[in-house]
């Protein structure tokens, strides 16, 4: 049992004794002992002496004012120039070292110690991906490396699509296994934390997002490397005729905004606290790396990639989107694919599309799974296109255009945001309404209102938008909001459309998702992703909750297709009122439910649970005012592998969503354990964790616990994100992380000196947003011409007060 204790970050946990015998998968026990841990964190206070003040003359007091400002300066320069450090405190510091100590690459972090720095645990990982048929199943090897003399933990943010069902964590030591088992999130960060702190080799896998993964990994020896192996499973994307699978490599910057005055949540005796809209925003802000400028410098973070594809159908164009490859084909509807480089930056998701030969696309595909004695399916049906001659006019439309200008935007985005919205501008039809409403952390819209699509008025839209420049923080809610409000909701003679370009770099997904809830009303809402890392859960979602599709353009090369494909869907009608009919007594569980509007391109994609699969399955709809049905014969169905799982992961994600439309959030978490526990996958409540079944750190030795720093995606500006130059990461060259020849890639994880006096002289990289300006100096400088002016204010206003006595 496990129950939240008053205190953010804390927790009284109880456990029965057979709770953690999981960890050894060879024995029925494991070493650590499981117990009651109460975390208390008490405060001393102690009241302030009163000093007794005794009356000093003017001058007195002035230069007494004045030798304590000079020493407040000179404690000042001396602080920010410091340059020397003795060699006893350098030895002190264990892992500081100096470039030329280095006898091969390496990744450097600057110490705050002149001429010394910290040497860079690495992390190599290699991504394995297996496509048969509509299924993925993906590989992802981490290997944890420390190359420093001090015992490390680190802790490593990384990206996974956001409908995976992470199911396997292996931690591999040496020649030995072990195996990751699931338990619920509480449980997992208590086993882990007992066997960090009792010195054993721990992996412990979290959601943080269904998007972001964090990996933590407790007691990496001196000189060692762990190896941790994760497992998904996720089907692919089938839109307009082609294929395509996306890996995310990095985890973009989020803006996080404050607590809001707004957002208060009142007790039962109507005292009120402030919300905060990203309750868990220290587990999505990983420190940065600055891109280095020098085309020939080491990657950081390098990604090795290789691709198996089976499609069960003839094979016609593969192409990736935006890094080179390799491509062997193998026989008739297989290839296998790698990176051309070898490695690549981790800076941008790999996106891959393929598609079948002409004249061979297949129409359906239905695959069974049994697990646990219930069979599970997975089927995909694409309707049929719409010919030109039998279109319907289509309806007037009431569009209205957001687009993100904050600094995450800088560089490349903004470039193809705006390119991307002046080419939609050009696709107005004089019938249409529009408006233009762009953001940062302000927001402006270019009218008050909707106004009619006339040349004058579009020219002036496209001149506002192509002045559009990137800065500032991304508040999204006050755009998202004005988009939605609607002027006239019960108008049917137009369609209202929201096209929403942004890269998502935001953390308060929830409240947003809630905002689409309640104000959508008739409007639908278009995401368009921009940039080479986009937040797609938060994209998806809120295309799936504004009933619209989502969009990613990842450079400028692609806005005018992607562009074309999205308004193709605007303007082309809907297909509706879709349903599923079951085989006679045979009851199902089916998901997505209901079944949403399908538009131009789009397939039906249903996964379902059922006692047995035989019989026929009806699904019909309404396209264009023409009914249309489709019949699959159930015992027909393909045999596949991880339906089940994927199943599950689209149950969560559907009870998740009601959480945003104002259900028991305690019902909802126990809906989601339930599932999540039943078939092995991490979720917000629950985790993967594995544990060593030998202690490997003496409890002398100290642990450093450092996140691993990150690379900015590509094409993002550092200094519109972060506010300036001020960076301490110094990468050298880089080196692989082990010995052998299997393809590796790293990331610098940071690490400080295991001494805590000096422990408090490191600083990560670099944490969150920040101003360009040396805050701390400016509030020293502040305070001090306060005290200035204090001083003379004394010394100018006794003499006066003197006077006035003696008149």
């Amino acid at each position: 049992m496990v129950t939240k204790s008053p205190r953010k970050g804390t927790s009284f946990a109880t456990f029965s004794p057979h709770s953690a015998a999981f960890l050894d998968p060879v024995n029925s026990c494991h070493p650590i002992l499981t117990k009651e841990i109460v975390m208390t964190s008490p405060i001393n206070q102690s009241r302030p002496r009163q000093v007794a003040q005794s009356r000093h003359e003017p001058a007195g007091f002035f230069v007494a004012l004045w030798a304590g400002a000079f020493l407040i300066v000179a404690a000042l320069i001396a602080a920010a120039n410091a340059q020397q450090v003795t060699p006893s405190n350098v030895q002190l510091a264990q892992g500081l070292v100096r470039p030329g100590d280095m006898g091969f690459g390496g990744l450097l972090l600057d110490s705050k110690q002149a001429g010394y720095y910290i040497e860079a645990p690495l992390v190599a990982t290699d991504v394995d991906i297996t496509i048969t048929g509509p299924i993925a199943r993906t590989r992802v090897t981490q290997r944890f490396q420390n190359p420093s003399d001090g015992w490390v933990e680190g802790i490593y943010v990384f990206p996974m699509p956001d409908e995976a069902s992470v199911d396997t964590l292996r931690m591999i030591i040496g020649g030995r296994v072990i195996e990751g088992l699931i338990k619920e999130r509480e449980e997992a960060r208590y086993i882990y934390q007992e066997a960090k702190a009792q010195g054993y080799k721990a992996s412990l896998v979290e959601q943080q997002r269904p998007n972001i993964f964090t990996n933590s990994v407790a007691n990496i020896g001196p000189h060692e490397t762990v190896i941790i192996q994760i497992e998904y499973q996720e089907h692919v994307r089938l839109d307009n005729g082609q294929f395509s699978l996306r890996f995310p490599m990095v985890v973009a910057p989020r803006y996080n905004p404050p607590p809001r005055i707004q957002m208060v949540n009142f007790n039962e005796r109507g005292w009120g606290t402030l919300s905060d809209p990203v309750p868990d925003r220290d587990r999505i802000e990983p420190p940065y790396l600055r891109p280095d400028e020098d085309p020939e410098a080491p990657k950081v973070n390098p990604v090795t990639l290789t691709i198996s594809l089976r499609t069960g159908f003839a094979l016609g164009d593969i192409a990736s989107s935006h890094h080179d490859i390799d491509i062997r084909r193998n026989g008739n509807d297989g290839a296998t694919l790698t990176l051309k480089q070898g490695e690549v930056a981790a800076n941008k998701d790999f996106e891959l599309v393929w598609s079948p030969k002409a004249g061979t696309a297949p129409e359906a595909a239905l695959f069974r799974e049994t697990f646990n004695g219930e069979d599970y399916l997975l089927a995909i049906v694409v309707p049929p296109r719409i010919t030109d001659g039998s279109e319907a006019v289509i309806r007037p439309r009431e569009t209205i255009f957001v687009i993100d200008n904050s600094g995450s935007m800088g560089g490349e985005s903004i470039r193809q945001a705006r390119a991307s919205l002046l080419m939609a501008l050009d696709r107005l039809r004089p019938t249409d309404l529009f408006n233009v409403i762009r953001f940062d952390n302000t927001m402006d819209m270019v009218f008050a209102n909707p106004v009619p699509a006339n040349p004058t008025n579009v020219t002036f839209a496209k001149q506002f938008v192509a002045r559009l420049t990137a800065n500032g923080g991304t508040e999204m809610l006050p755009a998202l909001e004005a988009a939605l409000f609607d002027l006239t909701p019960t108008d049917t003679s137009r369609v209202r459309q929201v096209i929403f370009l942004t890269d998502g770099a935001i953390g308060n997904e929830a409240q947003l998702f809630s905002a689409i809830d309640r104000s959508l009303g008739r409007s639908r809402l278009f995401t368009v992703g921009i940039g080479s890392a986009p937040n797609s859960y938060f994209m998806s979602r809120a295309a799936r909750l504004g009933r619209g599709t989502f969009t990613h353009i990842g450079n400028e090369d692609q806005v005018r297709a992607r562009m074309v494909e999205l308004f193709e869907k605007l303007e082309r009608p809907v297909m509706t009122d879709l349903a599923v009919q079951w085989p006679f007594n045979n009851i199902a569980e089916a998901w997505p439910n209901p079944l949403p509007d399908l538009y131009a391109g789009e397939p039906v994609v249903l996964t379902a649970k059922l006692k047995k699969a035989d019989g026929v399955l009806h699904i019909a709809g309404d396209l264009n005012g023409t009914p249309w049905l489709a019949e699959l014969p159930l015992d027909k169905a393909i045999e596949g592998n991880g339906i089940a799982k994927l199943w599950a992961r689209k149950k969560i994600a559907a009870i998740e969503e009601t959480r945003f439309m104002g259900a028991d959030w305690q019902q909802v978490d126990q809906a989601v354990l339930a599932v999540a526990l039943d078939y092995h996958l991490v979720s917000r409540l629950t985790s993967l964790v594995a544990v060593d079944v030998t202690p490997s750190r003496p409890m002398d030795d100290g642990l450093v616990r450092r996140d691993v720093p990150l690379n900015l995606p590509d094409g993002w500006d550092f200094d519109k994100v972060f506010g300036g130059p001020d960076f301490n990461v110094q990468p050298t060259s880089a080196r692989r992380a082990d010995k052998g020849n299997m393809p590796v890639q790293f990331a610098a994880l940071e690490v400080a000196d295991m001494q805590p006096a000096m422990a408090m002289t490191q600083q990560k990289g670099l944490v969150l947003p920040q101003g360009a300006t040396p805050a701390d100096r400016m509030i020293l400088t502040g305070a001090l011409s306060l005290l200035l002016a204090f001083a003379l204010w004394v010394v100018y206003r006794r003499p006066r007060r003197a006077q006035e006595v003696r008149h």
